[in-house]
């Protein structure tokens, strides 16, 4: 499938998500910021659509086989479920985008769950055990969840607090992967397809990203993504300077505090001389 989004493997990702769709059981990815989580469940999508369907899946079915909801903290089970609104002379019910998937038997993704209101994330305990169904409170109905369909959620472990973590009961209702950047040769790999950059500068890269997560021990708060390094490699691409680069799309969106700033702009500099 040639138009099927960009995703290498690092562990047995691949592998578990295929058995666990297969399965039916509902999938938790866990991992940093940028590391590749979405990218993975779009890949997922993708393939599995197509080996439904002999390898005949379009953009269009894969769009339609996958839905994406990004969690915040104002997200309501409406948001999710559906409400009734006014049209002309008439209210009308519209279906959230939990409820289609859920009809349609699209794999449905919560990213970054962990941001959405405690009331909203009991919502989906239905869906996540033997029963399968979806209660529509304000319609009286209780929908049975399509064949097909699954649910996916993400969330950070490092913005875990007291107020913002994954309640166990939750939790425990999932098969967990656990994400993390890659190693310095595929992430190499990555950053070399996403942005253009020749092999070289890539492994360069990579190394900064490596080393610039090594000073999270040292007060960073957090380590910089493949997402940022790929936006970097594209900065290169267009004739920026290679420090100048990891100036505006690794130190300076990574932190405000001068002194990590340095730090960073120290260690690009030492690796592109």
């Amino acid at each position: 499938m040639s138009d099927a989004p960009y995703y290498l493997s690092v562990g047995d990702e691949v592998e578990i998500f295929r058995a666990a769709y297969a399965c039916r059981l509902p999938v938790l990815l866990k991992g940093p910021t940028g590391c590749g989580k979405t990218r993975f469940v779009e890949f997922m999508a993708h393939t599995l659509r197509g080996a439904d369907q002999n390898g005949a899946a379009g953009q269009e079915d894969v769009a339609e086989s996958l839905i994406t909801v990004a969690c915040h903290e104002d997200l309501t089970g409406s948001d999710l479920v559906g409400r009734y609104l006014i049209k002309g002379d008439e209210t009308i019910w519209i279906d959230g985008p939990l409820t289609q998937a859920v009809k349609t038997g699209a794999i449905c993704y919560l990213d970054e769950i962990v941001e959405a209101r405690k009331d909203t994330i009991v919502l989906i305990h239905p869906l996540t055990d033997h029963r399968r169904i979806l209660p529509i409170d304000k319609k009286g109905e209780i929908i049975e969840a399509h064949p097909d369909f699954l649910l996916v959620i993400s969330y950070n472990p490092g913005y875990q607090s007291v107020l913002k973590d994954l309640k166990h009961s939750t939790r425990q209702r999932f098969v967990t992967i656990d994400f993390d950047y890659p190693p310095r040769d595929k992430e190499a790999q990555i950053i070399a397809h996403e942005s253009g950059v020749d092999m070289d500068r890539a492994l360069a890269l990579a190394k900064l990203g490596e080393k610039v997560r090594h000073l999270k021990a040292g007060g960073l708060e957090e380590g910089v993504s493949t997402r940022l390094l790929i936006y970097t490699g594209q900065l290169m691409q267009q004739a920026v300077p290679a420090r100048r680069a990891c100036r505006v799309a690794v130190s300076t969106s990574l932190t405000d505090d001068a002194e990590s700033q340095r730090a960073i702009d120290a260690l690009a500099a030492a690796i592109f001389e």
